[in-house]
């Protein structure tokens, strides 16, 4: 059995209105998509704002685009690949956040335009501690998804 086959969200018995109902889960696909979509969007938001460097802000900007494809494969069809893609991705991005936390005690990464004080380290290791928490919801989210789909 191929891996973007394992439940559609659209397959299914027809409705009389001539609609699809479906089957598989439908409440979860979306709530990933809704998540990874609003990490897409944070990232382009954050490159737009200028606070990092020009190589950052293009890095952040090629991730969005890597992971909006899988939102709508996600959103849509709910397709396995893209949720291993998401998981992945997601779990890169914590352990990328955490070694930034951990290196430079969350003061040399800090998202906003903030005074050299130590109230900054604070707020700085705080944003990459809810940017890892969210990152790891993320992987979660979707790794249950992936397994909640192999059940038989």
């Amino acid at each position: 059995m191929p891996a973007t086959s394992l439940a559609p969200a659209t397959a299914g018995s027809t409705t009389a209105a001539g609609r699809v109902r479906a089957t598989g889960p439908v409440l979860h696909p979306r709530l990933v998509a809704v998540v990874t979509a609003f990490s897409c969007a944070a990232h382009v938001w954050l490159a737009a704002s200028g606070h990092h460097g020009a190589w950052i802000s293009v890095l952040m900007l090629a991730l969005a685009a890597v992971c909006v494809p899988c939102t709508f494969h996600i959103w849509r069809h709910c397709r396995v690949g893209a949720l291993h893609r998401v998981t992945a991705a997601a779990v890169a991005m914590a352990a990328l956040h955490a070694a930034l936390l951990l290196t430079a005690g969350g003061s040399g990464h800090a998202h906003g335009a903030r005074p050299a004080s130590s109230a900054a380290v604070g707020a700085g290791s705080t944003d990459l501690l809810l940017v890892i928490a969210l990152e790891l919801a993320t992987a979660l989210l979707a790794a249950t998804l992936v397994a909640r789909l192999r059940r038989p």
